[in-house]
């Protein structure tokens, strides 16, 4: 199961135990809790073998949605990942800002921002690995990380991005390098990724703005353009 599927029949399965030893107060019958709880287990199964998680992702997902932060936050960090891609020239094809969008997309996981990842995944599957150009890794790794950057900047802290950590680790796995240099690539993407949203901040206020909105994706990039070309014009005059 999921880690968050789990979490959830835990939490399911604590509630259900305390609503048995307090049935007989509430005069409710002992077949409620155990009839929950075979319901609950088997649509948790179910949701992991066939639907790989997303009935527990939306079911978080919903109970966060009720939470303002939380929804301003995820917009932040999906903006730090758009605009880092797309400033890296690595092309966004959608993004999905809750499980629900994912879901209705066709999208694994809670939502995110998607964008091409052929060129890395092609040398990947040729056994390439070990001559994966230096740039086109720095350019993925900082792509990653813009989104806890961005969290950061706006913030000071990042409740999101573990599993952006995860892809760099899974990778840097295949890579076969050390994993002490993983962390040094981590900090270092991360850096970038600060340096990077802090130059174009105008770009990325607009970005934050217009995904909020759910402004379509070839929208969002032409906004990104103009703030380039806004800010290009306003350094040479």
């Amino acid at each position: 199961m999921s880690q968050t599927t789990l979490n959830l029949v835990a939490i399911t399965i604590f509630t259900l135990v305390m609503t048995s030893l307090l049935g007989p107060l509430l005069h409710l019958s002992p077949f409620v809790p155990a009839v929950a709880t075979f319901g609950i287990l088997s649509v948790a199964t179910l949701d992991t073998l066939s639907w790989r998680g997303q009935v527990g992702n939306l079911v978080v997902d919903w109970f966060a949605s009720f939470s303002a932060e939380h929804r301003a936050r995820v917009v932040q960090h999906e903006a730090g990942h758009f605009l880092a891609a797309h400033l890296l020239e690595i092309p966004v094809t959608g993004y999905a800002l809750s499980a629900w969008e994912a879901f209705r997309q066709g999208q694994p996981g809670r939502g995110g921002v998607s964008f091409a990842l052929e060129p890395l995944e092609l040398q990947l599957q040729q056994g390439q690995s070990t001559q994966l150009s230096t740039q086109l890794l720095d350019r993925f790794c900082t792509v990653w990380m813009a989104g806890i950057a961005a969290e950061q900047l706006t913030y000071g802290n990042a409740e999101g991005g573990g599993d952006d950590r995860l892809k760099l680790r899974l990778l840097w796995s295949q890579l076969k390098r050390p994993d002490s240099e993983g962390a040094l690539k981590e900090r270092w993407a991360l850096l970038q990724a600060k340096t990077l949203l802090e130059s174009n901040r105008a770009a990325y206020d607009a970005l934050v703005t217009a995904m909020a909105q759910r402004v379509p994706v070839e929208a969002c990039k032409q906004l990104i353009e103009q703030h380039q070309a806004t800010d290009t014009n306003d350094v040479k005059s």
